[in-house]
């Protein structure tokens, strides 16, 4: 485990990893390029208001309590500038370093810390945009800028009202980052546009993931250290689900559930998620060692079908997929344990799935489960 990865593992408090720069970064990572567009929204989002509001004042007639409003074409352009660069900057800190930096905290001290560090930053942001635009566009000495700082700052409002005109916008962008995080990436959009609030019917690839011999690890951990073993390994799976695009549709107990909308990209995708958990778990073998004892192994059915996907709830509206496909994986699953295989796939799948030959091992046609007739199932060997 490099440097970066060890800083965000707690070694022996007996909880989980949370998620490393490493995982963040890596090739390909769809975490990667959701928090990266996330910031992009939030800057620019950040960023327009700010501009806005610049233009407002610059326009008011009370221009003698805030600084540098004098309309000019040189100003606006490079306030925009400056702007633009410091709500990125911002927007960086506040998903990246910040993102799991008071995970120990109550939510309500979360927040109040995470602003307070915002609204520092702002003010800081303010008086860096003073002294850049008083030297280099109105041509002021640092001392005499300073003097005009000091007296803006102390003897007018302008940077208490800099900050405080901020502070609603920062409270609002803090608690929809809260509320998104509950959902897969995409999801919360998808409720907010109504994409699902009539029912569609989707092709789906559907991937059911559960732990191996959960009842005799749950027996020799004790319910409170498993309950940690189960967050880590739910942890680590869905990063690499997350990584190729998986919808992770509920994590019930040990178990996650995760789907793809049918395409051969996504086909593809789903077998490097798994490639993808297994190194990952490998690459943590160490630290399930030393907390746990045991390296988790864990048993994969996987099927492609057609399901209902929708929105359900009234308290707590959630996306709910449903249909015979999710029945059928969740036998296939149930059949690895049966089969004493690790990863079995139906033959909807496996034969769309461009899988080689010396991949997939056929195992018959097996009965399963509230099906009527016989379904062939197939090893994957990946």
């Amino acid at each position: 485990m490099n440097t970066k990865e060890k800083q965000l593992t707690l070694k022996k408090s007996g909880k989980p990893n949370f998620m490393t720069l490493t995982d963040i970064f890596s090739k390909n990572s769809i975490l990667k390029r959701y928090y990266f567009k996330t910031l992009a929204v939030i800057g620019i989002i950040w960023t327009f208001f700010d501009y806005s509001r610049f233009l407002t004042l610059s326009f008011t007639e009370k221009t003698e309590q805030y600084p540098y409003t004098e309309p000019g074409q040189s100003l606006f352009i490079l306030r925009l500038v400056l702007g633009l660069i410091a709500y990125s900057a911002m927007a960086y800190m506040l998903i990246f370093p910040l993102k799991n930096r008071f995970r120990k905290y109550p939510l309500w001290l979360s927040f109040i810390f995470k602003t307070l560090i915002l609204c520092v930053l702002t003010a800081l942001f303010a008086i860096i945009n003073f002294y850049i635009i008083y030297i280099f566009v109105y041509s002021i000495n640092p001392i005499a800028a300073t003097r005009t700082l000091y007296y803006y700052a102390i003897q007018t409002p302008w940077l208490l009202n800099y900050v405080e005109s901020r502070l609603l916008l920062y409270i609002i962008t803090l608690l929809i980052l809260e509320i998104n995080e509950k959902y897969s990436p995409g999801v919360f959009t998808d409720i907010f546009i109504g994409k699902y609030l009539k029912p569609k019917e989707e092709k789906r690839i559907i991937l059911f993931i559960d732990l191996k011999d959960s009842t005799p690890t749950a027996e020799k951990l004790g319910h409170k250290k498993y309950f940690f073993y189960i967050r880590d390994f739910i942890h680590h799976i869905s990063l690499a689900l997350l990584e190729y695009d998986g919808l992770i549709y509920q994590y019930v107990g040990d178990e996650i559930v995760v789907s793809w909308l049918s395409t051969a990209g996504n086909k593809n995708k789903c077998i490097q998620s798994v490639i993808r958990a297994r190194r990952i778990i490998q690459r943590e073998s160490n630290y399930y060692r030393r907390e746990y004892g045991i390296v988790p192994e864990y048993r994969i059915g996987v099927h492609l079908g057609m399901v209902m996907v929708g929105e359900i709830g009234i308290v707590k509206k959630d996306l709910t997929m449903s249909g015979d496909a999710m029945n059928t994986t969740a036998r296939i699953r149930t059949m690895t344990g049966e089969l004493n295989q690790k990863f079995i796939g139906s033959a909807d799948f496996v034969k769309n799935a461009g899988l080689e030959a010396w991949q997939v091992e056929s195992l018959g046609s097996i009965d399963l489960k509230g099906k009527e007739l016989p379904m062939e199932l197939f090893a994957i060997k990946i």
